[in-house]
């Protein structure tokens, strides 16, 4: 047929009605064609006969073909997985009704073996963050004493939290049998049976994961490099509670840097600065940046500010990015300082301990001004954009966001040991 796309093959009958594609059909259930549509020239559907009824979708192409979320190399594969899935559907429809009631998820032994390390860890290595309240006193703030110093298990309101983390499933294609690790149902279809966390490896139907609880336990073999890669899936890799870069370079740097003039304002060669984050990537926690090997303290301030910058999301994370924004915006210094205390309690943990940890080694470096010519001012002028990032990347909006950025870290460092 001259009309055909190249992209069809004899499945394609030109334009056709629905009932000259039922008519041709003639009633074999599995028989399929594609036609073009009367009603809108130009557009295709997919006709398959099923259950003693023509069935039509609108059928796509895009360099491979598709009705709904599933991509096929050839229409004969989509037609394929798509009578296996009628059929499930028609044949089993109680069966997978059931599929979620009595899920084998929570008694695997990848499962409790897991929580039970991470409980562990968390329980010797986590800060909690405490809730603080502000008062002024002869012009300065102030807290007290006994609200200052409580933990969350002092405060009943205030939620305990843990390094939860959602699971990265992606649509995944599985050769032979497979069968769901949630409901331990069978996943049927040809191609893209279910989604595979490509952080942990947990395999599952796709409705059931909307069931998995935020339990990702990452697996450090999946994790293919340190930088650019979610903060919070790095920690619980390394089993740590911060980002090893974070903790190497923050040593490296008080031991031979706090003096050296202009520490996080100047630039360190870029190709070194490079050098050091293939070094992360390829040797993780035994990458070496010693003295040794990378004389310039600048290179080390360097790399550690480009991890962070790195970042897909942002220390100061996109879900409380304009909480921050709006305390900064607030005259009053007293609940200015609540409302950025209240947005650093909405932090995921491993992002609260990582801002922490950096903001005293930040004070620390102000406390060497003399010699580094660096304050908190123009500490906040550097880290503002790095630890802070607007969801939706509008240049005007964050030209006008930058000094509240830098108002937010400056008063982040000046009250660590306050916020924090």
């Amino acid at each position: 047929m001259e009309t055909r796309p190249k992209y069809y093959g004899r499945e394609f009958h030109g334009m056709l009605s629905r009932e000259c594609a039922d008519e041709l059909l003639g009633g074999a259930d599995g028989a399929y064609l594609v036609r073009e549509s009367q009603r809108q020239p130009g557009t295709h559907t997919l006709a398959l006969r099923f259950g003693h009824q023509t069935l039509n979708y609108r059928l796509f192409y895009d360099g491979k073909h598709f009705v709904g979320e599933k991509r096929f190399e050839t229409v004969h594969d989509l037609v394929t997985d798509g009578l296996i899935t009628l059929y499930i559907e028609t044949k089993a429809a109680e069966y997978i009704a059931k599929m979620t009631t009595n899920p084998i998820y929570e008694h695997l032994g990848y499962t409790s073996l897991l929580k039970d390390k991470m409980g562990h860890r968390l329980s010797r290595g986590r800060t909690e963050p405490r809730r603080v309240t502000f008062q002024r006193e002869d012009s300065k703030i102030t807290t007290s004493p006994l609200v200052r110093h409580s933990t969350l298990k002092d405060c009943p309101s205030e939620k305990q939290s843990s390094y939860d983390k959602i699971h990265n499933f992606k649509v995944h294609t599985f050769r032979g049998p497979h069968w769901c690790e949630y409901c331990a149902n069978f996943m049927w279809g040809l191609i893209a049976q279910g989604v595979h966390c490509s952080d942990c490896g947990l395999n599952v139907h796709k409705q059931c994961s909307k069931l998995v609880p935020s339990d990702c336990q990452p697996d450090l073999r999946r994790i293919k490099k340190v930088f650019s890669c979610d903060l919070t899936t790095l920690v619980k890799a390394h089993n740590t509670t911060r980002p090893m870069v974070v903790d190497m370079c923050i040593k490296e740097i008080e031991l031979r840097g706090l003096q050296s003039e202009g520490l996080y304002r100047v630039s360190g060669f870029s190709e070194h600065i490079e050098d050091v984050r293939l070094a992360f990537d390829r040797d993780g926690e035994k990458a070496d940046i010693s003295a040794n090997v990378y004389n310039d303290i600048n290179i080390i301030a360097g790399a550690l500010k480009l991890y962070l910058r790195d970042l897909p999301i942002p220390v100061i994370t996109f879900h409380v990015y304009s909480r921050f924004i709006q305390a900064a915006k607030i005259p009053n210094p007293d609940t200015r300082l609540e409302a950025i205390h209240e947005g650093l309690l909405q932090l995921p943990p491993a992002h609260y301990e990582t801002l922490r940890y950096l903001m005293m080694h930040l004070k620390k470096v102000t406390m060497f001004e003399k010699d580094n010519f660096m304050n908190s001012e123009n500490l906040g002028i550097v880290f503002g954009p790095t630890l802070m990032q607007p969801p939706e990347q509008n240049a005007l909006a964050t030209l006008n966001d930058m000094r509240h950025q830098k108002l937010i870290i400056q008063l982040l460092i000046e009250h660590e040991d306050v916020l924090f």
